[in-house]
């Protein structure tokens, strides 16, 4: 008897897929099943295609793809349509897929079926429409779940949550590989030391982990006896945990095993094809979110050791200082970038502050970071005054950035801001030199926040020769200098005048305060809440690195320690006098008459007006703030190199000029101008009255003799 006529007396036919041609051979019992002429026949795909509901068809795909990648049947039901989509019967196809090569093929059988078939598991419902739906929105929110965890140990708490649409397990183990041994990534469902017989098992171990690592190819053991059978060695450490199915699947990334995932069941799981599909699915997912998690990590450790490696400490204690120091990398990428401090030593006895930053956030402007950090220690060290060290920095770096780009591409050349400040920690002198750096800042006794203005040139590695001059001032004990990077002011979509305006509100309000105290508080203004580590990991709501340097002069203030600001103007800086003004206000924050505070305002931008257009020379003002019993004085001088003394003058209603020196008569308490050697110096003062209850001025005072 032929084998075609017994499939014909059991209702059963052949068919045949050839992928590469695009046919499907039929017999002739297959044929009439698919209520095509009952005859041996080849078709085009699509004319078969066309006999199945379309539902059906989506699905059969996923099917074949799994048995593919298991070695295994692939197993499915099919509704048969007609013409116009009316339901004729359903038939179960059993098929073998076969690749040769590239070329699939798929041999197999159809069978007809009286009624949908319900999965042999026990906790599982027939094969509906409606757990088609749960599986494909089981699987979307697993997927998206996966997808958003960024560490080892959040996979694997997505992996423990997830409830599988009608046979969820209760026990779950994730298996990695180490040379030629197992290990355990993680488990859930389990106690603590439940792991340890499973943990280091060589490959060749007869257990269903080793296998599929070896192998590559799933183990379902739906009972107690098949895995008894299979793994009568392995048997006894499994059975104590009273399971009645596991299922065992590789964890397969760009072709390579990297591991094995375990589901246990404490009810039986027949494993039937969709139920297959479901748990390599997710196997899938779930190798891809631990391989993207392993790459975050190394990146992570990677990041951490070129910030211990390329970020110092404080060094040692300062003798009447204290220093408080702040490194935050931004929170994409390594977490590494250009922005970076230094506190060095110096053969005169002094130490030098240094922070700066490269242009860029990438491994690029990290490394040129950490070799001008080297630079520039190595120049502060040979005993190099501050405008020639960063001189000396700037010809380095445009040498080694040069060097880095073609003629046609100059994207290899890269710049950096830096501000360098020489400290006498005995007498509080700071000289400065700066390289289109933000300028540092001063927080006095009384907790006034001053920006001071410095002189600087354009940034490192922009031109071999571009001069840095130095700006001095004097820290006064009790004062605290802050010097920072952009980060700290442009974040949270500040510029540069309203990021200031944010910190020295954070400034002022927190004076006084522990020197690491403040610096986490500037951090936590900007970022949120941080740690005293300068290097650690913070939150990731960062735009910019940030680097902060925060130095204190030990001491007991005055009660009456002055205030005072100073700035050069020069020709070719007429914009400096808006500065002047800012800084003018800035010290007179608590002054109580706002027409005194204007008065002086006006009065400093007329000065300075003035020797700018009247002398060839640059202006050099000086405002000081200081205080006696009974009133405050605000005494400023503006001083230029012109002999010429102003007169004064009565000028007309339409003139333009003129009119400085009788400003000064009517707005100010005194004022009057001093011959200096060369040059002179044009200056005013202006008293506020002693206020004993602060309501306001109690009448007129005396300036203090």
């Amino acid at each position: 008897m032929r084998t075609e006529d017994v499939l014909a007396a059991i209702a059963t036919g052949m068919w045949r897929w050839d992928n590469e041609s695009g046919t499907v051979t039929l017999d002739a019992e297959a044929a009439r099943l698919l209520e095509l002429p009952d005859e041996p026949a080849t078709y085009p795909t699509s004319a078969v295609r066309s006999r199945f509901h379309p539902v059906d068809w989506s699905e059969i795909n996923g099917v074949i793809t799994l048995a593919l990648a298991e070695g295994t049947l692939a197993e499915a039901r099919l509704r048969v349509v007609d013409e116009g989509g009316r339901v004729l019967r359903t038939v179960r196809s059993r098929c073998k897929p076969v690749l040769d090569g590239e070329t699939l093929s798929l041999i197999g059988t159809f069978q007809e079926i009286r009624e949908p078939q319900p999965s042999a598991s026990a906790a599982q419902a027939p094969v509906t429409g409606d757990w088609r739906r749960s599986r494909e929105a089981f699987l979307l929110d697993a997927g998206r779940a996966l997808a958003e965890a960024r560490s080892t140990s959040e996979v694997l708490r997505v992996a423990a949550s997830l409830s599988m649409p009608g046979f969820s397990p209760d026990g779950l183990a994730v298996f990695g590989v180490a040379g030629e041994r197992l290990t355990i990534i993680g488990h859930h469902g389990h106690n603590v030391g439940d792991d340890s017989p499973f943990s280091q098992m060589t490959l060749d171990t007869e257990y269903p982990a080793a296998d599929v690592v070896r192998t590559g190819q799933a183990i379902y053991l739906p009972t107690p006896d098949e895995y008894r059978r299979r793994y009568p060695v392995a048997w006894p450490l499994a059975q104590r945990f009273g399971r009645q199915s596991w299922a065992f699947l590789p964890l397969i990334v760009a072709g390579r095993t990297i591991g094995a995932w375990m589901a246990a069941f404490r009810h039986p799981v027949a494993f039937s094809a969709d139920e297959r599909s479901v748990l390599t699915t997710v196997a899938r997912m779930l190798a891809q979110a631990l391989a993207r998690a392993g790459v975050a990590e190394s990146e992570r450790e990677l990041s951490l050791g070129l910030q211990r490696a390329m970020m110092p400490t404080t060094g040692p204690e300062i003798a009447g200082m204290a220093l408080a120091a702040r490194y935050v990398p931004t929170g994409g990428g390594l977490q590494v970038g250009g922005d970076w401090y230094d506190v060095i030593p110096l053969p005169s006895g002094h130490f030098a502050l240094v922070i700066g930053d490269v242009q860029g956030h990438d491994v690029r402007a990290a490394g040129l970071m950490g070799q001008l950090r080297v630079a520039l220690r190595a120049y502060a060290s040979e005993g190099h005054r501050p405008d020639a060290v960063l001189s000396r920095a700037s010809r380095f770096l445009h040498g080694i950035t040069d060097a880095h780009a073609s003629d046609d591409d100059r994207t290899g050349s890269r710049f950096a801001t830096c501000l360098y400040l020489e400290v006498d920690p005995v007498t509080g002198l700071v000289e400065t030199a700066r390289a289109g750096h933000p300028e540092p800042a001063v927080i006095t006794a009384d907790g006034t926040v001053l920006i001071r203005p410095t002189e600087g040139g354009l940034p490192l590695g922009i031109d071999r020769d571009t001069d840095y001059p130095t700006t001095r001032l004097v820290l006064e004990p009790g004062e605290t200098l802050m010097v920072c990077t952009d980060g700290l002011l442009e974040t949270g979509g500040h510029d540069l005048d309203t990021g200031w305006a944010r910190v020295r509100g954070v400034l002022h309000e927190n004076a006084g305060h522990p020197l690491e105290e403040l610096a986490d508080t500037l951090v936590q203004a900007v970022h949120g809440p941080t740690s005293h580590h300068t290097t650690g990991p913070l939150v990731d709501r960062r735009e910019d690195d940030i680097a902060l340097l925060l130095l204190t002069r030990h001491g007991t203030p005055s009660p009456r320690a002055p205030r005072r600001t100073a700035m050069s103007v020069a020709q070719a800086q007429p914009e400096r006098i808006s500065g002047a003004r800012r800084q003018l206000r800035e010290l007179l924050h608590d002054w109580s008459d706002e027409e005194q505070i204007d008065a002086a305002v006006l009065m400093v931008s007329e000065m300075l007006t003035n020797v700018l257009v009247h002398t060839d020379g640059n202006a050099l003002l000086v405002a000081e703030v200081t205080s006696s019993d009974h009133t405050r004085r605000l005494r400023v001088e503006v001083a230029d190199a012109s002999d010429d003394l102003p007169h004064r003058r009565r000028p007309g209603e339409m003139a333009s000029s003129g009119r400085g020196l009788l400003l000064m008569e009517m707005l100010a308490d005194a004022w009057g101008v001093d011959p200096r050697g060369e040059g002179k110096s044009i200056w005013f003062e202006l008293y506020e009255p002693f206020t004993p209850e602060g309501t306001g001025p109690d009448g007129p005072a005396s300036p203090e003799p």
